[in-house]
């Protein structure tokens, strides 16, 4: 600890959040900083942990809350992107960014719909799917267009009541939104994501009036009688959250079967140990999740005074829970580093952890499963193309922008 300044500390996660290689290849800085600094107070604005135990103890701690109202904003941005990038920060409309008792309430709406007994109702629907993107996948093909986004798109597009033909021209709406969950953000990339969310707000307010006149058997349908309702639900409450569950319920799960195919694909004795004993696709996802997490960070507010590994954390505080580092805690998993589709030492922190654990985690855990197991079934050779895949540029989410493999039978 004596031996490295909070400077070179701070040098560390300034790659992390705001440079192109940094958000590329995370992991050797998040093993240095947890080497050195596991609770670590920057000068950059926030708090960053990098343990498992740690991270657990924060978003599970009932002292925090997602009110970033005094956070930093991200530099070179005009007094107008600023006040946009705080009114995302602080939208209080939907449950990824309220606490209780609206958060509470909010979750309540929707959380039987994804519930591991009702995502199991699903799992045919699924395989069918899967089975039919699998058919048109001869030869060289660009996974990530293929498979890993028409499939998550597909199902919460039924679930909620998103026409297929819809779906793909929203697919650049949200990845431009998602684009200011990052704590560096260009000020190009906020004006994009202020357009971007105007346009979604305008196409779900218009798919709601169409609902209204036309009730389907869809969650949209309910969370439109919890609106009639009257206290339940508002208006604008209604429209954030069905973006917010349209877009959760494909973004991470998309990275998901990306990554994790990427990470198979880099590792074949691990594939070829997952093809030949099958009862290993629950851990393999478990594993996969961990090894290269879709999810990279998790922010909380401190609302009064923590202890945090010996350390005291004002309140007001913002503090980085650094979940990718958590997953390859050394105290927490043995030889982090090695991907191991066997492994057994419980769960990853990729679906976060407290209130805010991922209300979809089954329904993502369910589309992985399915989908490994159908590309073993229908192909004896699976082999990258090219040049390594380039991942997109950003930590939050992180996730790449394509995977081209051949398929052979």
């Amino acid at each position: 600890m004596n031996t490295v300044s909070a400077a070179e500390l701070d040098s560390l996660l300034f790659e992390l959040v705001a440079t192109a290689e940094g958000r590329a290849d995370p992991y050797p800085r998040y093993a240095a900083l947890r080497a050195v600094a596991p609770v670590h107070r920057s000068d950059l604005g926030f708090w960053a942990l990098s343990r498992y135990d740690d991270c657990q103890q924060l978003l599970r701690h009932p002292g925090v809350g997602k009110d970033f109202s005094g956070a930093a904003n991200s530099v070179g941005l005009t007094d107008e992107q600023r006040a946009q990038q705080d009114r995302f920060r602080n939208d209080r409309s939907n449950m990824l960014t309220t606490d209780p008792p609206d958060h509470t309430r909010l979750r309540g709406l929707v959380t039987r719909a994804f519930t591991p007994r009702t995502v199991e109702t699903l799992r045919m629907r699924i395989v069918a799917l899967v089975d039919e993107l699998l058919d048109a996948c001869t030869g060289e093909v660009d996974v990530m267009d293929a498979l890993a986004f028409p499939l998550p798109v597909t199902v919460i597009g039924e679930m909620l009541g998103v026409p297929a033909e819809d779906r793909p021209g929203l697919r650049p709406l949200v990845r431009g939104v998602t684009a200011v969950l990052e704590l560096a953000v260009a000020p190009a990339a906020v004006a994009e994501a202020t357009a971007a969310h105007t346009r979604l707000e305008e196409y779900f307010a218009a798919l709601v009036a169409e609902r209204r006149a036309h009730p389907g058997d869809d969650l949209l349908t309910r969370l439109i009688e919890a609106e009639d309702k009257g206290d339940q639900l508002s208006e604008h409450e209604l429209i954030s959250t069905t973006i917010l569950l349209f877009a959760a319920g494909f973004e991470t799960t998309t990275h998901l079967i990306g990554n994790g195919l990427l990470a198979l694909l880099r590792h074949p004795d691990q594939l070829a140990r997952l093809r030949g004993d099958r009862s290993l696709v629950r851990p393999a996802v478990e594993e996969l999740l961990r090894f290269d997490s879709p999810v990279q960070i998790a922010l909380r507010t401190a609302y009064e005074d923590l202890s945090i590994a010996g350390h005291h954390v004002e309140a007001g505080s913002v503090v980085l829970a650094l979940l990718g580092a958590a997953n390859r805690d050394p105290a927490r998993f043995r030889d982090p580093e090695r991907l191991d589709v066997g492994r057994d030492e419980g769960p990853p922190m990729s679906f976060g952890g407290g209130i805010h654990f991922c209300l979809g985690a089954a329904l993502a855990r369910l589309e992985g499963h399915i989908v490994l197991d159908r590309l073993l079934d229908r192909f004896g050779t699976i082999e990258l193309v090219g040049a390594l895949p380039t991942y997109r540029d950003s930590l939050t989410l992180r996730g790449l922008v394509e995977l081209r493999v051949r398929f052979g039978a």
